[in-house]
């Protein structure tokens, strides 16, 4: 890359990490473009001073146009994109409809990918780039009452790892960021999710959503603030020699460490007590 102020993409910025990231970035010099897909939200982050745009990951057109718009400021050209635009959507796998799933898809995946490949032109024109994309422990190890939001990690994992192998005659890296519990609105967001997208009474799982929407993020073992994750996207800018994956939180490290030790089965027993 040049000496010129590097530029960085990150989609969802309303709250959280995202909102983190960009203002953590943005004191280390980098020219940030922080975005959100509710329009007040945009608003805030013009008042913190960012160049903000509206971007709702699941609609194409804002994407384009807020890529657009982008290249007017830097002249043509996006060294770093942080996909970390997502939602959680709680609920056993009998209680998903296939509509709820769709939607969780949308976002997570769908929209994710939308933004992958409208940066890919921009990246493989200037030549550089880099990816970043907000997977999840969840991507690695699956837990009960999480499978749309597991599946849609193990979709990214996927086409992360796939989209890395096929640039590898290019300068555009891709990774992945295997977060772990993190404090944001994330949890009180799925909450909201579950009451709203699953039957909660005529569930033979009532109990356990009871239970979770009842208990605190501070309930959660090796849970780290969201800086923990801005540091982490810092490095990879910075970094030359960029890595596939990096994990974020010690559940990450001992959850990865376990799959990759343990057989299947005895992973589920430990995996069914979380």
């Amino acid at each position: 890359m040049s000496t010129k102020q590097i530029s960085v993409l990150i989609t969802g910025c309303s709250t959280g990490i995202g909102l983190e990231t960009a203002l953590h970035l943005s004191k280390q010099g980098f020219l940030v473009f922080a975005t959100a897909r509710e329009h007040e939200d945009v608003k805030k982050l013009k008042d913190l001073g960012f160049h903000s745009y509206f971007l709702d990951v699941t609609k194409p057109e804002t994407i384009k146009y807020t890529l657009e718009e982008i290249l007017k400021v830097t002249d043509g050209t996006l060294d770093i994109v942080f996909n970390n635009a997502g939602y959680g959507q709680p609920g056993a796998v009998e209680d998903l409809t296939t509509q709820t799933l769709k939607e969780q898809f949308e976002t997570n995946v769908f929209g994710l990918h939308e933004v992958t490949i409208q940066v890919l032109n921009i990246m493989k024109t200037q030549g550089y780039g880099k990816i970043i994309q907000h997977s999840s422990v969840l991507g690695l190890v699956s837990l009960k009452l999480r499978g749309a939001y597991n599946a849609s990690k193990y979709a990214i994992e996927g086409l992360t790892d796939t989209l890395r192998l096929e640039l590898k005659d290019t300068n555009i890296d891709v990774t992945l960021l295997n977060t772990g519990p993190v404090l944001s609105e994330f949890r009180n967001n799925a909450k909201a999710k579950t009451s709203q997208n699953i039957d909660i009474e005529n569930s033979r799982f009532k109990i356990s959503y009871e239970k979770s929407l009842s208990s605190n993020k501070s309930d959660v073992p090796f849970t780290l603030p969201a800086i923990a994750v801005a540091k982490i996207v810092e490095k990879i800018i910075k970094s030359k020699k960029v890595k596939p994956r990096y994990y974020i939180t010690k559940a990450t490290y001992l959850l990865g460490f376990l799959k990759r030790v343990l057989s299947t089965s005895k992973l589920d027993n430990i995996l069914e007590r979380i």
